[in-house]
């Protein structure tokens, strides 16, 4: 029988197809086990002369995005960047209008693209005879939201005027789906990434009703015209916010992210089977004042795949952060774990 390509043998877990190896779920990265590589139009997106991202450059930096949340870094996070506390552009969500403006004419953006070029040069090198493209919508609405306002304002805001949250939501919506609707023409993706973080470790930030009533509608906007074309959806969505399966479902959903262990993850693949496929499920938090060893990293990928990859639908999704001065250390451990992954996955379903 012929060897699937690392494409189809990913594809499979959303739909309850037994794969031939366990993959691994890189978030687009162009890894070497990664089944699908991140590939959109970002530049469309930013406006002419806008400040670049720097999530994660070395040093300590202050910007702003193209919305004009003031962004900083620190060593503690990797030099990634967090909205500046203290410092929120938008202290009442009922006057939204008078502070967040689209950065550019997005129609004429899209409409002044080299749409073709765009795709040839963000895919060309891409092996689609055996991986997948995965592009992300862009806006991921919950968080964009707490950058204007920070956490207190902005949960007070959902509860408070959710109207108001919703026509402000829908406003940047629009900014982003010209682009997405291009990139799903041209760029012809096998996944469409959603990428929005709703829940803390212990419970979501907001109620079931807040969900369907403020978000779900956002998500299926940005989704709509990818989902009906049947491109699924990767949705990468960190804490416990399993309660939300059923309803993130209905807008394209077929993937989670990284599925973190907070969840109950074995019966929601025993209920969800056929309909998701888990991504993840690799938190490793080392006991307090514990070493980080060669055979702790390594037994930490055993344990997961045999806890969480018998009978398919299942993604390794494994990986170690850490501060930037133990750098080295956090290379080696992942040099340990892709190792490990790659001596057992090829013969794991075997």
């Amino acid at each position: 029988m012929a060897r699937r390509t690392m494409l189809d043998n990913f594809r499979g877990i959303g739909y309850g197809i037994m794969p031939d190896w366990v993959p691994r779920w890189r978030m687009g990265s162009p890894d070497p086990d990664s089944p699908a590589v991140m590939a959109g139009a970002m530049s469309v997106l930013q406006p002419p002369g806008a400040a670049p991202q720097m999530m994660g450059a070395p040093g300590l930096r202050e910007w702003k995005d193209m919305w004009g949340v003031p962004y900083v870094n620190n060593e503690e996070t990797g030099y990634a960047g967090l909205p500046k506390p203290g410092d929120f552009i938008m202290p009442d969500v009922t006057k939204w209008d008078q502070v967040i403006k689209h950065p550019q004419d997005i129609n004429e953006a899209v409409a002044n693209a080299d749409w073709e070029t765009l795709a040839a040069e963000a895919t060309k090198n891409i092996d689609r005879s055996d991986k997948g493209v995965v592009s992300g919508v862009g806006f991921m609405p919950f968080q964009q939201l707490m950058g204007f306002m920070g956490f207190t304002e902005g949960l007070c805001a959902i509860i408070e005027e959710p109207d108001a949250v919703i026509e402000l939501l829908n406003y940047i919506a629009d900014y982003y789906v010209p682009v997405t609707e291009k990139v799903v023409d041209y760029f012809k993706p096998d996944f469409l990434y959603l990428l929005d973080d709703t829940a803390s470790k212990y419970s979501t930030f907001f109620s079931m009703d807040s969900y369907r009533k403020v978000f779900k509608p956002i998500y299926v906007k940005l989704t709509e015209y990818g989902v009906q074309r049947g491109i699924p959806v990767i949705l990468h969505n960190c804490g416990r916010c399993e309660d939300q399966i059923d309803e993130f479902l209905d807008f394209g959903v077929r993937y989670w992210d990284p599925a973190q262990t907070d969840n109950d993850l074995l019966g929601i693949k025993e209920k969800y089977q056929g309909k998701l496929g888990i991504c993840g499920a690799f938190d490793f938090v080392p006991e307090q004042g514990s070493e980080i060893t060669e055979e702790v990293v390594r037994q930490k990928v055993r344990d997961t795949l045999n806890k969480y990859a018998q009978g398919g639908g299942y993604a390794f999704g494994g990986n170690i952060l850490g501060r930037v001065d133990n750098a080295e250390l956090v290379t080696e451990a992942n040099g340990w774990i892709a190792d490990e992954y790659r001596k057992i996955s090829p013969d794991f379903y075997k």
